[in-house]
């Protein structure tokens, strides 16, 4: 059903009522829009790829002699620190493609979906798809490259670091979004980036395992949000590594709340809950500029 307006002189102009298949296309057309401008632009995927390439191979095998010896002796830097190059990878990807809004709107086209008869919740919903799955798709090089670094190819392990992979840049992506809107130049936006993303992959563990830590610096890693979806990618891709109690313990420790270690599950939920938190701030966002 449609309502309109008839001028004299004037073409009729149909404007459909806002509905939930109305705006499940509105989700369907801007997720469509970001999957095409990921494809289209291959410098970008082959820029984001650089610095989890450098670190995995570079640094990984650089700093592979550091852990040769005592608890760990025998495991590859490289297996340990792969979760997290995965989680740079998906976080990175995200982030860009976020910042994809500030494009937008120097360049008008983010005023025209804001006009159009879509709730905004639509065309953040979509964002946050779009940015997730090219995270995800981008991240599925490095998940290519697991035997290299002698991780197996378990069809369960795959599964499992897709899935995860997924909800942490759908996270990131949202929380890239809530910032995004209320940029007004790409300069401010990735400036900003720079300064938050990067000190919370540092704090994640990504690089270092998460026992024996300071007790400055094991605080920052528990209030750190990422800590929580590089953690859950460690604890899968150890469960598939025959590995001693001692290296387990050493370079997979988990995240432990005053004594109590707190399990994958519950980490992934409060991953999925932050991105719906910010999934809600965002639109809020969107509605004022509205």
């Amino acid at each position: 059903m449609s309502t309109g307006v008839t001028t004299p002189g004037v073409v009729r102009v149909h404007v459909p009522r806002r509905s939930v298949t109305h705006d499940l296309r509105a989700v369907k057309i801007v997720l469509h829009r970001e999957m095409l401008r990921f494809v289209n632009d291959r410098t970008r995927m082959i820029s984001t790829l650089i610095q989890p390439v450098l670190w995995l191979f570079v640094m990984g095998t650089g700093l592979s002699t550091l852990v040769s010896q005592g608890p760990v002796e025998g495991v590859d830097f490289r297996t340990f620190i792969y979760p997290g190059v995965i989680a740079m990878t998906v976080i990175t990807t995200a982030m860009f493609s976020a910042g994809s809004i500030v494009w937008d709107r120097e360049f008008g086209f983010l005023r025209e979906m804001l006009v159009a008869p879509v709730s905004r919740s639509s065309i953040v919903i979509g964002k946050c798809l779009g940015g997730g799955l090219m995270a995800t798709a981008q991240g599925l090089i490095i998940l290519a490259m697991a035997g290299l670094v002698n991780v197996p190819y378990s069809p369960g392990l795959i599964l499992t670091l897709l899935g995860q992979m997924f909800l942490a840049s759908f996270t990131i992506t949202a929380f890239g979004v809530s910032l995004a809107a209320r940029m007004k130049n790409m300069q401010t936006f990735f400036g900003i980036m720079q300064m938050a993303i990067m000190p919370m992959i540092f704090l994640s563990g990504a690089m270092f395992p998460l026992a024996n830590l300071p007790a400055w610096l094991d605080f920052l890693t528990k209030i750190n949000p990422l800590t929580y979806a590089v953690d859950p990618m460690r604890h899968a891709v150890f469960s598939h590594l025959e590995v001693t109690p001692q290296v387990m313990q050493a370079l997979n420790p988990g995240v432990h709340w005053f004594g109590w270690p707190v399990p994958a599950g519950v980490e992934l939920l409060i991953i999925a809950g932050m991105g719906v938190a910010l999934v809600g701030v965002a639109i809020a966002q969107f509605r004022r500029d509205g």
